[in-house]
């Protein structure tokens, strides 16, 4: 499988100086990555939300090494709000963060990145909107969690994202649905050993279907994370059955994929959430695009054939 090389390359700054000075890959990155500054992203935002659709904004750049670049990152979700506010758009535009950005792996991260993501999401609910966090290597998932719960506190509309290759998921997702919380669900793209997460995607997919219906029969808001034309054919069939009404739930999808899909569930009348990342530190992001998807790895080299 392409998909733990892929992202093994992801870490490696070899591979990020090849695949950043390739000519063909700033037009590619672009499918994904719509804008490198609130600037471009602005118009971006007024686009997808005059379709009817609804944002998650993530700003990228999670390979954080000092304080003070875990406090850039802070201030530049800050400026983000700040340019939402005359928008009006509440919840249609919420934000997406990974707490490593926040400083979550220096020494005394975990209380950094609390400290620094407070703010955050102190504002966006002063602008009627939340922030969700993102899940990142399973060594990150207590702190992660532990930091949902203390924000949930006075932010109750705070949102996380589980996992589905997790073995260990399938109870965090029964917890999170007893406590009536926000859950994006979504397979996973990180590489996991076999100790800890399955490895083949049957068995990926068979978790998430579980999962899924766990999450739809409690009493939180599921977030359907996938682009998986089967997944949320299930997806959809689990909220009727758990008697859902469409603005019970919703679909999320990465910007730049599927795109005429997106349309037609807004279209049906479902919430259909874009994930949208827009900076300059675009690397990681773009290589974990391509190890989710063999597709989004042949648009890329076919690009790099025709193009480069």
């Amino acid at each position: 499988m392409l998909g733990p090389v892929i992202l093994a390359a992801s870490r490696s700054d070899r591979m990020r100086r090849l695949v950043s000075a390739a000519p063909v890959t700033k037009p590619v990155v672009d499918r994904f990555i719509p804008g490198e500054t609130v600037d471009q992203i602005v118009p971006i935002i007024r686009e997808l939300t005059d379709q009817g659709l609804e944002l998650t904004m993530d700003v990228v750049g999670e390979d954080i090494t000092t304080p003070a670049q875990a406090e850039a990152a802070r201030d530049a979700y800050l400026e983000l709000i700040d340019r939402l506010k005359p928008l009006d758009l509440g919840t249609r535009a919420e934000m997406s963060v990974k707490l490593s950005m926040f400083g979550q792996a220096l020494d005394g991260g975990h209380d950094m990145a609390l400290e620094n993501v407070r703010p955050v999401v102190e504002a966006a609910a002063e602008i009627g909107t939340t922030v969700t966090l993102d899940a990142e290597d399973h060594t990150t998932l207590d702190s992660m969690f532990a930091i949902h719960e203390e924000l949930r506190k006075d932010f109750p509309q705070t949102g996380c994202v589980i996992q589905a290759y997790l073995f260990r998921t399938e109870a965090d997702a029964r917890r999170l649905a007893d406590s009536g919380s926000r859950v994006r669900l979504v397979k996973g793209a990180y590489k996991e050993p076999a100790e800890v997460a399955y490895q083949q995607r049957h068995e990926i997919d068979k978790a998430y279907v579980r999962i899924l219906r766990t999450l739809m029969e409690g009493e939180g808001y599921p977030m359907i994370g996938s682009h998986d034309p089967r997944l949320i054919s299930i997806g959809q069939e689990l909220a009727r059955t758990a008697g859902r009404k469409l603005d019970e739930y919703e679909f999320q999808m990465l910007y730049g994929i599927r795109g005429e899909e997106h349309l037609r569930l807004a279209a049906e009348g479902h919430r259909m959430r874009v994930y949208t990342a827009y900076g300059t530190d675009w690397y990681g992001y773009f290589m974990r695009r391509l190890a989710e998807k063999p597709a989004n790895l042949r648009f890329f080299a076919r690009s790099m054939v025709t193009k480069g």
